[in-house]
């Protein structure tokens, strides 16, 4: 046979749509072209090309984006198996249209998230990432990605440019892809906190988090109704030891609030914090302080961020209940607010 062996009308017809130009070797067993054809037809100067194994690429030249993401997940899925298949790292985060993530172009390789169990290795252009806990993917345009917050921490495990790192981070969150506290868990469970850059990184991001935090509170005081409290102020008994910061007080009914930045999580599952040495430390100490309020009558309520970006009235009715029943507790004790 040579590269001119005619092909059947039905394969012809079907070339038209990139699901059809790129196809397994057993799709074109099932459309009636042998094994031996289709390999002919990929030797040099042949029309076609196979850029990975069991997939060909029906066509001579260079394989535009969509061919390439359509052949990297064919090339996953030629054998049905449990679990979910999704694209991730720098290919998921430029197709979620994070203006810091390198197009797609310019990528050798994309990255594949597959569960740990799959026997798969990297090829071509396919380079496999196993994962004992695969999420959902989300569906952008017809491909599998994984979450934004998943494909940052894949992405960085690569990354040693603390500039890109502190990028493509602070834009995933303040660009409202993902909270603060879902990327620092999935950079917590790849195992990169560990870096320098990337503790760096972390610091402005979760300070980015809380601005973001803020904001929310005080769109919720505003657009629910609440009465205006003092904001970010530090309180302390006359005379007193210090007790703490708080992101809202109202005296009167003694109610703080309190942003919870650890956690964040959209399965509501508690965020345990990332792997560095002083966490415990400070989560302690936060903790005891709060204690403390507690104790001198002030009820102290805890709102995640995002609980306030996707449900704020719920929240303001939490908010609104404490400032209402300040007449059943036991009076507080006087504090003093301070500006911080």
């Amino acid at each position: 046979m040579n590269h001119d062996t005619p092909l059947t009308p039905r394969l012809l017809g079907d070339l038209s749509d990139v699901r059809r130009r790129v196809v397994t070797a057993r799709t074109l067993r099932e459309r009636g072209v042998p094994t031996s054809l289709a390999q002919e037809r990929c030797r040099r100067g042949g029309p076609w090309q196979r850029p990975l194994p069991g997939v060909y690429l029906l066509h001579a030249g260079p394989p535009t984006s969509e061919e390439r993401l359509h052949a990297v997940l064919l090339y996953a899925r030629r054998e049905p198996a449990p679990g979910a298949v999704m694209i991730t790292g720098p290919a998921a985060l430029a197709l979620h249209g994070l203006a810091s993530a390198p197009p797609l172009p310019s990528l050798e390789r994309i990255d594949l998230l597959v569960p740990h169990t799959r026997r798969l290795r990297s090829a071509g252009w396919a380079r496999i990432v196993r994962a004992h806990a695969v999420p959902e993917p989300q569906d952008v345009a017809g491909v599998p990605l994984a979450p934004v917050a998943r494909a940052v921490a894949d992405a960085v495990e690569r990354l040693t440019d603390a500039v890109a790192v502190r990028r493509l981070m602070t834009e995933a969150v303040r660009g409202g892809h993902c909270e603060a506290q879902v990327l620092v868990r999935e950079l917590t469970r790849a195992r990169v906190l560990s870096r320098p850059h990337v503790v760096d990184a972390v610091d402005a991001l979760l300070a980015e988090g809380r601005a973001l935090g803020e904001e929310r509170l005080y769109a919720m005081v505003r657009d629910c109704g609440l009465p205006d409290p003092y904001w970010n102020v530090d309180l302390r008994l006359p005379a007193g030891p210090y007790l703490g910061h708080v992101d809202a007080y109202w005296p009167g009914q003694a109610v703080a609030v309190e942003l919870d930045v650890r956690r964040g999580l959209d399965d509501g599952e508690g965020f345990d914090g990332f792997d560095v040495r002083e966490a415990d430390t400070v989560w302690t100490e936060h903790v005891r302080r709060r204690e403390a309020l507690e104790r001198l009558g002030v009820a102290v309520v805890r709102l995640c961020p995002l609980r306030l970006r996707d449900a704020p009235r719920e929240q303001a009715a939490v908010v609104r209940t404490a400032l209402m029943t300040w007449e059943e507790r036991d009076p507080a004790a006087h504090l003093v607010v301070l500006p911080r």
